[in-house]
């Protein structure tokens, strides 16, 4: 389960034209579209990219940083908050400036090159983290995810803004959700193959399992985790290859990179100054805010909660994102079901509502506890070498019903701004709508490391997530889903 390939990539980058429907051999910007190769290698981008924030930030190098690198899981959970946070300042204070250069046209690929330089080798260096503050170190580790944090970020900004010049209108939808498929699938498929040629070997007699870790490594000395930093930085550095080799790309745009700044801060100043006449509009917005920024948090320390808590090492993690990653699947199916038989407003409501309840499920059990009631002494409910306990079988179960919800609140606040928003102005709004998904980032992270310093409990940093979960489901309540009419200066 991914923090951002669950959503079809729409960005301030997407050119009003993507809105207006032409023929099959037009581009959805007017120019010339891409051949099928072209196309295909576009959405392979999302299957190099996706790896690196299910090994890295969810389910195998967070929680070995936060047990091992930092040696404390509590002091390692507040330290992942407080990283995230800053990268997510960083995101926030550029997304405007570098939005606007996107928005302007131009050559995109020299800037996702320029990102994708950046990101393999600081995924590459994750490697040389050694337990109890070695090799590069906490510092190290902190330098190292802020670079890949926000070049992930904008490479994605330029990344979605190529897709109205490479294909027809009829095709967009289509090649989304193919990006979508391939980075979800390459994500699953990456987290299988760590745990059968890394983490399993030795530890079951399973014949397609072989005997000895890949490359000799040492599960003593937490290589089978240290490895998920060069492994995403290797299959990034292939499998981004093909959208250089083979997806066109515009010519130079002769507008300066400053003019280009200068006109995009000026466009969202106007566009946030529009909200004036489209409060609802603006109510849902930040009513997303704050439970988009509690559902991400909800992913990124996910993962790092239960290694702390439970103890679990590289082989119960991997094991933990396969299945989740599985589950999320459903998710989208119901967001779908609860779309269209209830209506978008009511599906948010339940997909946060039950991401809420299954937070509070999810802290009120721990190796000593189920649902927040004394359960001492727990003992293996089966052989195998994961999940052994009935409080982590519990656990897990809990967290498949997060992942769920998840998946279904992103399908459905996408169908809810394509309610609510004048049907003239989709672009522009759902514009607004992806900054404003990276303009309070920083919030959830910073708030679960504040609460993880001060109650110095990885329990009280975890739940605080559901301050923003129940704080956006209070504004959703006053957002009406009904479609805005046009002021009259937009006409």
């Amino acid at each position: 389960m991914s923090q951002d390939i669950t959503e079809l990539p729409i960005t301030p980058s997407t050119p009003a034209g993507v809105d207006e429907p032409g023929p099959d051999n037009v581009a959805a910007d007017g120019g010339t579209p891409a051949d099928r190769r072209g196309q295909i290698a576009w959405a392979l981008f999302e299957w190099a990219r996706n790896p690196y924030v299910l090994l890295i930030t969810i389910y195998v190098f967070a929680p070995y940083f936060s047990n091992q690198v930092v040696g404390d899981p509590v002091q390692g959970q507040a330290i992942w908050g407080y990283i995230n946070g800053f990268a997510g300042v960083t995101i926030a204070l550029l997304a405007p400036f570098l939005g606007a250069i996107a928005d302007l046209g131009g050559s995109r690929k020299p800037w996702i090159g320029a990102f994708t330089l950046l990101m393999v080798p600081a995924m590459v260096v994750l490697w040389f983290a050694l337990p109890d503050d070695g090799g590069i170190g906490i510092a190290g580790v902190t330098a190292a995810i802020i670079i890949i944090a926000v070049a992930y970020e904008f490479s994605a900004v330029f990344h979605n803004s190529m897709l109205p010049s490479i294909a027809p209108h009829s095709r967009i939808g289509f090649l989304s959700g193919l990006g979508l498929a391939l980075g979800n699938l390459g994500g699953l498929l990456i987290l299988i193959f760590m745990l059968v040629f890394f983490t399993l070997p030795g530890n079951v007699p399973w014949g397609f399992v072989p005997d000895t870790p890949l490359f000799g490594l040492d599960q003593s000395l937490f290589q089978d985790s240290r490895i998920s930093g060069p492994v995403s930085g290797l299959w990034l550095a292939v499998f981004a290859l093909p959208l250089f080799f083979f997806t066109p790309d515009a010519a130079r745009n002769a507008v300066g990179l400053v003019e280009a700044m200068r006109q995009g801060v000026a466009r969202v100043m106007q566009t946030l100054r529009k909200l004036r006449h489209y409060r609802n509009v603006a109510t849902y917005l930040g009513a997303r805010m704050l439970y988009n920024d509690g559902k991400t948090a909800v992913l990124i320390f996910g993962g790092v909660y239960a290694a702390g808590v439970f103890g679990w090492g590289a082989l119960d993690m991997l094991v933990y994102g396969i299945v989740l990653s599985v589950f999320a699947v459903l998710g989208g199916f119901l967001g779908g079901w609860l779309d269209d038989t209830f209506g978008s407003k009511a599906a948010i409501l339940t997909s946060i509502g039950g991401t809420t309840l299954g937070l509070v499920l999810a802290v009120s059990i721990t190796p000593e506890e189920i649902f927040f009631q004394p359960y001492p002494d727990a003992q293996p409910v089966w052989s195998l070498p994961f999940f052994q306990t009935l409080p982590e079988m519990l656990y897990l179960g809990v967290v498949l019903l997060i992942a769920i919800f998840i998946t279904a609140a992103y399908a459905n606040s996408r169908t809810m701004l394509a309610r609510i928003a004048p049907a003239t102005m989709m672009t522009e709004f759902f514009g607004l709508y992806a900054l404003s998904g990276t303009a309070t980032a920083f919030v959830a992270p910073i708030l679960v490391g504040w609460s993880t310093d001060v109650f110095d409990s990885q329990r009280a940093g975890f739940a605080s997530i559901l301050v923003l979960l129940i704080a956006g489901m209070v504004v959703m309540l006053y957002v009406r889903e009904v479609r805005a009419e046009r002021a009259p200066e937009d006409q």
